[in-house]
This record gives C-alpha cells, sequence and structure tokens, in this order.
C-alpha cells in the first residue's frame, strides 16, 4: 500500500451534506444532491489513488455536530490500517471542548482538532478558542483549521493568516497549526507565516495542482519542505484529482516524499502508538 497520506477528508452522512452551506457546492457542480458515499467507496477512491492512510475529521458547528467524534471512531475502528480520527469540539463551551477533546484522544485515539473558523464566524484569535490550544499541547495533537477564502456563501474574514493565525502561532509557539486549503488569495501572508513561525503548517486540500497559485507552488518547489502537506478534502475531491499533475509541480524527491506522507506522519504522530 502507498505511503500517500491525505491529512483532510470527511466520510460523510445525510446530515452533513443537507446542510446549507453546501449550497454553492451544489451549484458549482451541478449536481442538486451531492452523493454520501459508503465508507467501502471511500476505500475504493483511495486504493486507485494510491492512498494508504486518510485523516477522518469530525465537523461541529454553531447547531451542533454534523459528523460527530463517534462516526469517525466507528470508521477508524473498522479499518484501523486506512483511517486516523480528526475531533471537532462545541467553540461556543470551550471547557465542554476541552472535555470531549480529552476523551477523543485519550479513549478514542485521535490524531488532532480541527475547528473550522467559517463556520462559527470567529477568527482563530478568539478567546473562545485558546482553553483548546492549551489543551492540544498537553495531549501533544496538533491544532487544524481552514485558511483562506470560503467556498459556502460565509465571511472569509476569518480564514484571513494575518494577523489572525499569526497571534495564535506567537502566542503558542508550542502549538503545531496546520491551515487548510493553501491561503488563497491571501497565499502570500500564508508563506510569510510558514517562513516565519516554526510551528506552522499547511496543506492543500481543496486544490488539484494545476490551481495552486504560482507563489504557492514556487514555495512548495522552494523553501516550503517539510511546511506543505497533501490533502484532497473528499469527497469534494477525490484524491486522484488532487494528484494529477503533481509530477508537473518538479519536486524534488526529498520534498515530494515530505509533501505527500513524511511530514504528516511527524505532525500528526503516526507512528505513535
Amino acid at each position: 500500500m502507498s505511503h500517500i497520506i491525505d491529512v483532510w477528508m470527511q466520510q460523510p452522512n445525510p446530515r452533513f451534506l443537507e446542510q446549507p452551506f453546501l449550497d454553492s457546492l451544489r451549484r458549482w457542480t451541478r449536481r442538486p444532491e451531492l452523493p454520501c458515499p459508503t465508507l467501502e467507496d471511500t476505500l475504493r477512491v483511495m486504493d486507485k489513488a494510491g492512498v494508504g492512510l486518510g485523516l477522518l475529521s469530525a465537523w461541529w458547528g454553531p447547531a451542533g455536530p454534523m459528523i460527530t467524534n463517534d462516526e469517525v471512531a466507528e470508521c477508524v475502528r473498522r479499518h484501523p490500517d486506512r483511517f486516523a480520527g480528526i475531533a471537532s469540539v462545541d467553540l461556543s463551551r470551550p471547557m465542554n471542548g476541552v472535555r470531549e477533546l480529552r476523551r477523543c484522544v485519550r479513549e478514542l485515539g485521535f490524531r488532532g482538532l480541527r475547528i473550522v473558523p467559517w463556520l462559527w464566524n470567529l477568527p482563530p484569535d478568539d478567546r473562545r478558542y485558546y482553553p483548546l490550544y492549551a489543551e492540544c499541547i498537553e495531549l501533544g495533537i496538533p491544532f487544524c483549521l481552514q485558511v483562506g477564502h470560503t467556498g459556502p456563501l460565509l465571511s472569509s474574514e476569518p480564514g484571513r493568516p494575518i494577523p489572525y493565525l499569526e497571534h495564535v502561532a506567537l502566542e503558542f509557539p508550542e502549538l503545531q497549526i496546520v491551515a487548510g486549503h493553501i491561503g488563497h488569495p491571501w497565499t502570500q501572508e500564508m508563506i510569510s507565516l510558514l517562513t516565519k513561525c516554526e510551528n506552522v503548517f499547511v496543506d492543500t486540500s481543496a486544490y488539484v495542482p494545476r490551481r495552486f497559485p504560482p507563489d504557492f507552488r514556487d514555495f512548495l518547489r522552494t523553501r516550503g519542505g517539510g511546511k506543505v502537506m497533501f490533502g484532497s478534502n473528499y469527497p469534494m475531491l477525490a484524491q486522484g484529482d488532487c494528484l494529477e499533475g503533481i509530477d508537473e509541480l518538479g519536486l524534488e524527491p526529498e520534498a515530494r516524499e515530505a509533501y505527500l506522507h513524511r511530514t504528516a506522519r511527524g505532525v500528526f504522530g503516526l507512528d505513535r502508538s
């Protein structure tokens, strides 16, 4: 099985796919109903693309969980060699969120926490995140989030890397941060933050290589070794589509290995039992 690791995936359910924020995706894809793949469907897509391990994320918004942590844990239980879990928690009740995060990591074996700022319309330097950052450090897991514009018709402002994410990176230097979705149209802000802060990483989920911004492509090929990870945002994009054209990026073998799996293994502690 391939060593490729996909750091941003979802195993959706009907509750998730019925969310109004996906209306723009339905319009773009010209599909009034988004498909709801089975776990076996997901494994077939991964196998076809040569992806060995996927990090499945729970989703939690102001109205409650859309993909629960226990649903993710069940997927991991069924295929522990193919999936690892990424938790999500209630940001409106930070201490409840801390307790749930502890459960996810200590009992369910999850490897990270993801909060999507545009869902909450709260940038990552809002006070409600801070107890969760401290707990991520204590648990030895990374904090994951979205950066850049939003596809859904909600404000993109919480996804701006500077100043919001910069504040977090500087105030919590022990916290490993994985920013998803490249950061466009603030790509230079994201590159600046990646260069400046040792604890900040980015993944390329939601983008295919031919759509990487030129400055981001140059960063990945040169200074970005060890800072960029592969992600798909499956099922919104299939892994095969996100890997098509990777040879044209001109990555040296070491940079290619770092991008496709080695950096993710270190940041998410995937070699730990």
